[in-house]
């Protein structure tokens, strides 16, 4: 136990002392100082920073579960993201940071109004306060426990234990938040995303050494023959996944998550300039294609040791799988490791969520002349409060029916698909008129609600994203067509920032979608 408890405090105190010795000339007294990281972010940590804000414990535990009692179907959430990053890099982050945007809510008041923008203002907080946040949470309590086993040392039940270990997290997490904003955020992501990367490969690297008795490939064939059905990548229409789905609502998702979400685009909005914006965007897509080897992969190999025997508890085979493979004086610094990915998207999230209350709901509703100090005083506070919020509603979310995964990405249907929609109809189609958006924005909402949690339509969820996507745009072109409105307010200008753009970005993403086709050729 004691190389665990070293290996532990370890990497976690490395992280600390990096970060803090990065930010020790920074003053964040600004709210581009403290939101925006002072507009310092080069691609690579920007890279970083939005691969572990989306890779957490509810990826490392949902997905690989999903994997096991599903098959390699559901790695189309992760490898369509590149698809999904090169049209951010190429289409959206230009015209955002030529309008010189801090959040998205802000586009949308230039475009259209501010009641729209304070709309979506909450709902955004509401959507990383309500499902992500305690997911997130949850998740990485499940793999803290597995490892340390607080419940057997303090003689508690393991539900208590979970308990006891959320807060903590949550504690923790704030901190980095609270005091260090985004720039913190993003340098200390930066080395909990190489641990990440190392500790996550460790386990099928390991596992499959075992199994092939000293040759990886042997082991990885002897898992494939084992259930070869696991390996097809095209989902059947009943499955958890259909193959049809990459072509109604998941782009849509992956396109509102990538360019759109104010938790990952934050990043790009920190950027220097331009081109490392789209240099991030790009680095992202290209480490998104490896990341199934960390999230699916040891969901495979783990139903290769366990078969059907935790089919209806699929969330906790990874830890399972973890503590059957790897080393025992590894287990400190596996533990540092998920922490630090579970760190990473909440104090990710919680800063995102306070620059959206600071500056489109305080600064827009409550106090108009809030000087820079005070915005950055309240962003610490609604820090805390969301964070309170988060931390209670972490414990509603134990064994979800369908996994933890499943319930992540339903409950985001509620609030990413009607956002998305006026977004994109507000970049692309300016015909679309601000009554026009609003009444999509509300048929969207309610239309999803109705559709996936009331009545019983026997459709997939994802499919329901496709169509609510395009009634959203049908209704919004009714609306717009059949009312009287100026067109487009007179803030919407590309003027205020003028950034060349990355020369290679058409041919990286060219090859960055044609490696995504070709994974769905081969494992077809």
């Amino acid at each position: 136990m004691l190389y665990t408890y070293l290996g532990f405090f370890g990497f976690t105190l490395l992280v600390i002392f990096y970060t803090t010795y990065k930010l020790r000339k920074d003053k964040f007294t600004t709210t581009k100082g403290y939101f925006l990281a002072g507009k310092s972010l080069t691609g690579p940590i920007i890279a970083g920073s939005m691969i572990l804000t989306n890779i957490s414990t509810e990826h490392l535990i949902g997905m690989n579960g999903s994997s096991y009692k599903n098959g390699i179907i559901i790695i189309a959430w992760e490898v369509t993201s590149a698809i999904a990053l090169v049209i951010a890099a190429i289409f959206f982050i230009p015209k955002f940071m030529k309008m010189g945007l801090t959040t998205i809510p802000e586009f949308l008041e230039k475009r259209f109004d501010g009641a729209i923008r304070s709309v979506v203002a909450f709902l955004l907080m509401s959507s990383f306060v309500i499902t992500l946040l305690p997911i997130v949470l949850y998740s990485g309590a499940i793999n803290i426990e597995s490892v340390f086993e607080f419940s057997e040392i303090f003689q508690i039940s393991k539900q208590e234990s979970l308990i006891y270990t959320v807060l903590v997290i949550g504690v923790i997490g704030s901190l980095y938040a609270i005091f260090g904003g985004l720039k913190a955020v993003a340098y200390s992501d930066s080395l909990n995303g190489l641990g990440l990367m190392i500790g996550g490969l460790l386990i099928p690297i390991i596992a499959l050494y075992q199994i092939g008795n000293g040759d990886m490939f042997s082991g990885l064939t002897t898992v494939y023959n084992f259930a070869p059905e696991k390996f097809d990548i095209i989902g059947k229409p009943d499955s958890v996944l259909p193959f049809s789905v990459l072509f109604t609502g998941l782009m849509i998702n992956q396109l509102y998550f990538w360019g759109m979400n104010q938790a990952i685009i934050q990043r790009a909005f920190g950027a220097k300039n331009l081109v490392e914006a789209q240099k991030g965007l790009i680095y992202t897509g290209v480490l998104k294609l490896f990341v199934p080897a960390i999230i699916v992969l040891p969901g495979l190999i783990a139903y290769y040791y366990f078969q059907d025997q935790y089919y209806e508890t699929p969330d906790l085979i990874y830890p399972m799988l973890v503590k059957k493979v790897l080393p025992t004086y590894l287990y400190g610094f596996f533990a540092a490791v998920i922490l630090g990915a579970v760190l990473s998207t909440f104090n990710s999230v919680l800063n995102s969520a306070s620059t959206i209350f600071c500056l489109d709901i305080y600064k827009k509703i409550i106090n108009k002349n809030a000087s820079d100090t005070k915005l950055v005083k309240y962003g610490k506070l609604s820090s805390v409060i969301l964070a309170v919020i988060a931390i209670a509603v972490a414990p509603m979310v134990a064994y979800a029916p369908d996994g933890l995964y499943q319930l992540l990405q339903q409950l985001n249907g509620i609030f990413f698909i009607p956002i998305s929609s006026i977004i994109i109809a507000g970049i692309f189609f300016k015909q679309i008129s601000t009554k026009g958006a609003k009444a999509g924005l509300f048929f969207g909402f309610t239309f999803y609600i109705l559709t996936t949690f009331i009545l019983d339509l026997n459709i997939h969820f994802v499919h329901l994203w496709g169509i609510e996507f395009v009634l959203n745009f049908i209704i919004m072109f009714l609306v717009s067509f059949y009312t009287t409105e100026k067109d487009i307010p007179s803030t919407y200008v590309d003027k205020d920032i003028e950034d060349p753009s990355w020369p290679a970005v058409n041919t990286a993403g060219v090859i960055l979608v044609t490696l995504t086709v070709l994974i769905y050729v081969l494992l077809s």
